[in-house]
């Protein structure tokens, strides 16, 4: 019987007969996901808790990108589980007695709090739609679903007065508040579970959770800032007349992408400042302090995986975006081209954790090596391999086409 992991596990040197690479591209796939959904709730909470105007529409869609991904996130998870009915079980059975188990918790806290801010946000747009809807004669079937879908939605608040709008952002603003916190629990308590693992020398340290948090909300930008870009462009490639349906000619829109992305860039910097120097700080107070475990560690950071942190995560993933940004006059294409290296920065960040902390062997004598599976063969090799992980960065986007059927994402504030 073939053991989980020996597929694409070569072994080198002294390495005890069960150890395999168990952690495969699915687990580097989790931190990211989660931690694309810590950042892009952050992102929109620049403008409903900071009043940072100039991010309004960027805001709302990456309120919406981030519930997307929240529904997502756990695909990692289920793919790796041999036995994935049993997933959910973390939520009917949520305790504090693992990380794992407070997972539950903490994830449907969160989705709870990104629904209901949601639900604020476009609550006017339900009811004018449901009115509107219901007025109508001679609905198609179409238009008969949706009409009760709104409905649904409305949770029988019919209320749009002034008052009320204003209550609803009122709430907005304190759901927001609450979520940020919450939200880089979510991710702070994955990067927890890999700093608390005593028999790891790679893993064990207390930094880990912080550098998680905040490599997450870069990543989280970045995602929203790419996609905006693309969206946006994208929009604007199919205006055919001189206006579009709102108003907007195609150089405003343009105007209006640059101008946003500008903004963000500048927060996007500032984070980045934060998660270089906590990895830097990491691995200064990891060579200062050199444990016992820090000689094979040496070897793996310094030789084996140099190539993978210094030239891949840190120069073509941290160094050269953060230039590429700083420089001024920052352009729509150099925006993208940084915006793809950071992403690729923090995703090889969350690769040298978890597979470079399963490189070595636990007698501190041998060496494992992963080869991610490309074609693959059988079931388990396509899940835990590199179209399982493509299949995962898709779902987001498929349902974020979905909610857009709903919710007028990129719809002016004042006309709904």
């Amino acid at each position: 019987m073939e053991v989980h992991g020996e597929v694409w596990t070569l072994k080198e040197l002294f390495v005890y007969p069960n150890e395999y690479i168990y952690w495969s591209v699915q687990i580097v796939m989790y931190p990211f996901m989660t931690g694309l959904v810590a950042g892009a709730f952050v992102l929109s909470s620049l403008y409903h808790v900071f009043g940072i105007k100039q991010l309004r529409e960027m805001a709302r869609f990456s309120l919406v990108l981030s519930f997307a991904l929240l529904l997502a996130a756990p695909l990692p998870l289920l793919f790796h589980l041999l036995q994935p009915t049993r997933a959910f079980n973390v939520f009917l059975t949520p305790h504090f007695t693992s990380a794992i188990a407070a997972f539950g918790i903490v994830f449907s806290g969160y989705m709870a709090i990104v629904a209901s801010e949601l639900w604020f946000v476009y609550r006017k747009h339900f009811v004018t739609q449901a009115l509107l809807l219901r007025e109508k004669r001679d609905k198609s079937l179409a238009e008969s679903l949706l009409h009760l879908l709104y409905s649904v939605l409305t949770l029988g608040a019919y209320d749009i007065s002034e008052e009320a709008l204003r209550k609803d952002e009122q709430a907005i603003r304190w759901l927001a508040g609450i979520g940020i916190p919450v939200a880089c629990f979510l991710h702070g308590y994955a990067g927890f579970i890999f700093g608390s693992v005593k028999a790891n020398a790679l893993w064990m340290t207390p930094l880990m959770p912080v550098i998680f948090i905040m490599s997450a909300v870069v990543s989280g930008i970045a995602l929203c800032m790419l996609s905006y870009i693309v969206v946006m462009e994208a929009r604007r490639r199919r205006v055919s007349g001189t206006f579009n349906s709102y108003q907007m000619t195609r150089e405003q829109i343009r105007g209006v992408e640059q101008h946003e992305v500008t903004i963000t860039a500048r927060y996007l910097v500032f984070f980045m400042i934060f998660a270089i120097s906590l990895e830097l700080l990491d691995l200064v107070f990891r060579e200062y302090t050199a444990l016992k475990s820090w000689d094979i560690l040496r070897r793996v950071i310094y030789g084996r995986d140099f190539l993978n942190i210094f030239i891949l995560q840190y120069l073509v993933g941290n160094l050269v975006p953060f230039a590429l940004l700083l420089l001024p006059r920052l352009t729509i294409r150099r925006a993208v081209v940084s915006l793809l290296l950071v992403l690729f920065g923090v995703f090889m960040m969350r690769w040298n954790v978890v597979i470079g902390g399963q490189a070595f062997s636990l007698s501190f004598s041998g060496f494992m090596h992963y080869h991610l599976p490309i074609l693959p063969h059988d079931f388990d090799t396509f899940k835990e391999g590199a179209l399982g992980a493509a299949v995962i960065l898709v779902v987001p986007y498929v349902l974020f086409w979905l909610f857009g059927k709903i919710l007028p994402v990129f719809e002016p504030e004042e006309t709904h």
